[in-house]
């Protein structure tokens, strides 16, 4: 029996019936395998690329056995900066890919990479929204460098979603309105992760793409299994009959909707969600911006509500408004203003100045550009430390760990949401004796006394800072 083995995340994890909507592609990816195949599905929630090669690899790695077909389908979560547990680099990505790629080549399994899935995110054109940060490409270089074979997901889901468009692609997803569905009464928005309908359509062209490679052992899929996937239907909040009307109907609700959230004049994200509460046994709000209809969703029987727009908010100022309809009846509109960035500016490094000497333990400090809320610093492309942003948009961060002397070169980077910036660079010089400096090789023939054995008197004492 082969074993088609699932490395990735919670896009890709096995749910319970009790986890329903949700579901993930390698569930159901055996629906579509020839006989003398069976799925092994070891993607978890929030698994990342590094934590699942130094916690499980090797474990993995015994089970293996020659002509085992092993899916890497990461770039999902590695690219959020604000997360350190999670977040990867490009180089430390393309590396475990590498390490990874030769560990199962070594069973004589064979390896395949699998780009990330996208994300229900268009913008106002209409067109899909890339939300990877560069991750499908680094996937894509690997196999390049490595010869391994890629499935690219990210394209035949893009292609799936451009399909069907803004207005339907949410069908795809556990995206769902107040009273969809029983585990999620006040609904949830969730633009990642695929329902039972969406993760079926994407194993199923999972499936397609594995028959298509080239390089892989045959009589993995069958064929005949590879009917077309069910369309998920129109979305009720675009069938509203001409919904403009509403703003110039006599408004007989005594009460009008509010909003909760975000606060007025809050920045926020382009992906922000608005929230609130409407009259009780209200039956549907509305949102408009200018007179055009932005969309609406159901309310919950205790009046709640929360709805975000598939496609992404244009950067600048928003004027929001909202109404409840209970039948035929309409409520006055009330209003939210608030500003959506979707860039940020580098942040500027004040101290120590570029290429002066610093001490062994450097206080780095500056200024962020507006919006932001914390401040990532790299060296080499791996997060070593982070610091929030004071309401003045300075920010102060000294490392916990003495630096060795030498040159370095660090990077500040500032976050907002989902967004951050493109990196500020620092030349960094730390005072001491470098370890390749003859004052230290000169006295490398022997060990240092141990720090607890108080001070050394034996000559000649290595030079401490």
């Amino acid at each position: 029996m082969r074993k088609i083995c699932v490395l990735g995340n919670s896009v890709a994890t096995s749910r319970t019936e009790s986890e329903a909507p949700l579901a993930g592609w390698g569930q159901y990816l055996d629906e579509f395998l020839a006989e003398g195949n069976e799925v092994r599905n070891y993607a978890r929630d929030a698994m990342t690329l590094r934590g699942y090669f130094t916690q499980r690899m090797a474990a993995l790695l015994t089970l293996l056995n020659p002509g085992d077909v092993v899916l890497l389908a990461y770039g999902q979560v590695e690219q959020r900066i604000n997360q350190p547990e999670r977040y990867h680099g490009p180089r430390e990505y393309k590396e475990y890919l590498r390490l990874c790629i030769d560990a199962i080549r070594a069973e004589g399994a064979v390896p395949v990479l699998v780009t990330p899935a996208a994300r229900c995110t268009f913008d106002e054109a209409g067109d899909v929204i890339d939300t990877h940060g560069g991750f499908v490409q680094l996937t894509r270089e690997i196999s390049a460098e490595t010869g391994a074979a890629l499935v690219d997901m990210a394209a035949f889901t893009t292609a799936m979603l451009a399909e069907l468009g803004p207005t339907r692609a949410r069908r795809l997803y556990r995206w769902l309105d107040p009273g969809e569905h029983p585990s999620h009464p006040d609904g949830i928005i969730d633009s990642t992760h695929f329902n039972e309908t969406g993760a079926r359509a994407v194993a199923r062209r999972l499936a397609v793409a594995l028959l298509e490679t080239p390089g892989l052992p045959g009589g993995i899929v069958e064929p005949e299994l590879l009917t077309p996937s069910e369309l998920p239907p129109v979305l009720t909040e675009f069938t509203v009959s001409h919904p403009e009307m509403a703003l110039t109907m006599t408004p007989t609700l005594l009460d009008m909707p509010v909003f909760t959230s975000p606060a007025p004049g809050q920045a926020v994200g382009n992906q922000r969600k608005l929230s609130g509460k409407a009259p009780v046994g209200t039956d549907y709000v509305l949102f408009y911006e200018e007179g055009r209809y932005l969309g609406g969703c159901a309310v919950t029987p205790s009046g709640s509500w929360q709805w975000r727009r598939t496609v992404l908010w244009p950067a600048g100022s928003h004027s929001v408004e909202v109404l409840a309809v209970l039948g035929t009846a309409v409520s006055r509109t009330s209003m939210l203003e608030f500003e959506v960035l979707d860039h940020l500016e580098p942040p500027e490094v004040v101290g120590p100045k570029p290429d002066a000497w610093s001490g062994p333990r450097p206080r780095f400090s500056g200024k962020a550009s507006p919006g932001t809320t914390k401040i990532m610093v790299l060296e080499q492309g791996r997060i070593i430390a982070e610091t929030a942003v004071r309401k003045d948009g300075t920010w102060q961060v000294t490392h916990a760990h003495d630096w060795r002397p030498g040159t370095y070169t660090v990077e500040f980077v500032g976050v907002f949401s989902a967004i951050h910036s493109a990196p500020a660079s620092l030349t960094l010089r730390v005072h001491g004796v470098p370890e390749d400096n003859w004052l230290a090789t000169s006295l490398a023939s022997r060990h240092v006394c141990p720090a607890d054995s108080g001070a050394c008197e034996h000559y000649p004492a290595m030079p401490v800072w």
